[in-house]
């Protein structure tokens, strides 16, 4: 358990699995008290970016976790100015209402996405975090799966990977069978996933696979809430 004193931190929450990670490896470490998700959603459509995940899924792991979901409405479409007002504005109230005084995220290696979290965070009190930077990612992925990490792909970048995958679980199967030129944790924007089950969570979300469609070059497989107990609803 963290101590009194320690640091207080949001977690960037994608609803994927770097962030669930990220929340895994902080609560191991027990130096930072997290105390709370912070996520981006589309005002239009009601889900997560790029994700596409629905806001009563993200709900759903907020719940499992134990921590509060802060919501951050985007509208759409949405500019860069926009975005970062909407999130100045969410750590701002965070910092006051929560104490945070850092905020983690889930970065593996894009050293650009690094410098702009970075660049974003001066001047505000707070202190980004990234707990996962540098790990290998074949090594890493293989880590989330063992240790019980379900995922599901709900987004595939058709570019640069088959859109059979949208959907798939991201389990060993899949790690084995992707190509060796997709970053297996999919941090250059191959994939994109919602984490289902895990040692984060006290249960799993049980999700259903919707309707896969095919927007802009990205195919987005939707997850329904599901009944399934360990919440794959099978590859």
């Amino acid at each position: 358990m963290p101590s009194d004193g320690c640091p207080r931190a949001l977690i960037a929450w994608s609803s994927g699995k770097d962030s669930a990670w990220t929340l895994q490896v902080l609560r191991q470490g027990g130096e930072v008290d997290v105390v709370g998700l912070l996520t981006t959603f589309n005002e239009a459509f009601d889900r997560v970016a790029m994700h596409a995940v629905r806001r009563g899924l993200v709900e759903a792991q907020a719940r499992a976790t134990g921590l509060p979901l802060i919501n951050v409405p985007l509208p759409w479409p949405c500019s860069n100015a926009a975005y970062e007002e909407a999130m100045s504005r969410a750590l701002a109230s965070a910092r006051l209402q929560l104490k945070i005084t850092h905020v983690a995220f889930g970065d593996l290696f894009l050293e650009d996405v690094r410098q702009y979290r970075e660049s974003r965070m001066q001047g505000t009190g707070l202190t980004p975090l990234f707990p996962l930077w540098g790990r290998p990612t074949r090594a890493l992925a293989r880590e989330m799966v063992s240790a019980g990490l379900k995922a599901r792909l709900t987004c595939v970048d058709s570019k640069q990977l088959s859109p059979s995958y949208a959907g798939c679980m991201f389990d060993e199967a899949l790690l084995d069978e992707l190509p060796d030129e997709v970053d297996p944790c999919g941090e250059r924007g191959e994939f994109h996933t919602f984490t289902c089950a895990g040692p984060m969570f006290a249960h799993p979300i049980p999700v259903s696979l919707g309707e896969v469609v095919t927007r802009d070059g990205f195919v987005f497989a939707d997850l329904l809430p599901g009944t399934d107990n360990d919440g794959t609803g099978g590859r």
